[in-house]
Parts: structure tokens; C-alpha cells; sequence
């Protein structure tokens, strides 16, 4: 004599049978470029500029957000500044590259000193302001201009950011090049 299945087994089979169709929307709308890591594509043009004899890899700040790259920090020239441009876009998943790198010459070493004790001041006042993901935000200083870069969740979190900046000993200029997210 056979036993019927039980009616939640029965449930689960159905639902299980159903699956594909269910998911089916989410997996078309995912494109091939969009299911690449903005991590991987950071660290692959990171790794593209530092091996680059044309661009100082340790000077330009590589940020991704849904396949939009910028660009920050400092070059030597307009020329340096183009190519890790062209260097960013040949990366897979690359849909747009936003190039706020600044040109600024090298400095001296007690320029470089005071510059890194700017940063650390501006990074420490963004910290301890509400409102602000600081992590999110990459602080460069250059003869006591503050660069601002990478990707926020508002305008708002950009001019806060911005006016913490300003306000910190030491600081000369702001350069914020914070770009706003589109989610």
C-alpha cells in the first residue's frame, strides 16, 4: 500500500519547481559588467597604475561605485593625468571614469611632513562629526590644500564634509571632489 505525501512536501516541490521562474527577473537584469566587484575593478587599476612607467600609482586614488571610477589625489602633469584615465577605462566593468586628479609638482620633505599632519587632522575632525561616513571619504593634502574624494550618500554629507575641511588648522584650500552616489 502506498502512502500519500505529506502536503507540505508536496508544498515545497511545487515551490521548488517555481524557483527558476522567480528568480529569472533578478539574474536578466544583472549584466555581465554589473556583476563585477567594484573592489576588483579598484584594485585592477590600481595594480595597472603602479605598473605603469607613464602614471605614479602612489599618488592617484582609485575609487569604484557600481562601475563609475574616480580618479583622485595628484599627478606631475596634464599628461599623467590623461593617461590614468585612458589606463582606468580599459578596465573591465569600467562605465565611466571621473577624473579628479589635480596637478601639483613634488614638494619638499618638510612640506610632505606638514601635509601628512593636515590630513591626519582633517581625518580625525571627519570622525567625530555626525552626519559624515568618514571612512567613505579619502583626505590627500598637498601644500595645505585638502583634496575630498570618493563617494558619499548626499550633497548634504559632501558640503559638511567640506566645511569640517575648511575649518581645520592648517588647512589653506579645499579641493572637494566628493562625488554623490545616484542610488
Amino acid at each position: 500500500m502506498k502512502h500519500p505525501l505529506p502536503a507540505a512536501f508536496l508544498t515545497f516541490l511545487t515551490f521548488l519547481a517555481f524557483l527558476p521562474l522567480l528568480t529569472a527577473p533578478a539574474r536578466a537584469q544583472q549584466s555581465a559588467t554589473d556583476a563585477v566587484d567594484d573592489s576588483v575593478i579598484a584594485a585592477t587599476i590600481k595594480a595597472a597604475l603602479l605598473d605603469n612607467r607613464h602614471t605614479s600609482g602612489t599618488r592617484i586614488n582609485v575609487d569604484s561605485d557600481q562601475g563609475v571610477v574616480q580618479l583622485s589625489g595628484f599627478a606631475r602633469s596634464e599628461d599623467e593625468k590623461n593617461f590614468a584615465t585612458k589606463v582606468a577605462a580599459g578596465v573591465a566593468g569600467v562605465k565611466q571614469v571621473v577624473n579628479s586628479v589635480a596637478i601639483a609638482p613634488t614638494t619638499s620633505i618638510g612640506t610632505k611632513l606638514d601635509d601628512s599632519l593636515v590630513t591626519g587632522r582633517v581625518k580625525a575632525a571627519l570622525m567625530d562629526a555626525a552626519d559624515v561616513k568618514s571612512l567613505q571619504i579619502n583626505v590627500e593634502t598637498h601644500d595645505g590644500v585638502v583634496q575630498l574624494a570618493g563617494f558619499v550618500a548626499s550633497a548634504a554629507m559632501k558640503d559638511k564634509a567640506g566645511r569640517i575641511a575648511a575649518a581645520v588648522d592648517g588647512v589653506r584650500g579645499v579641493d572637494n571632489v566628493l562625488v554623490v552616489r545616484l542610488r
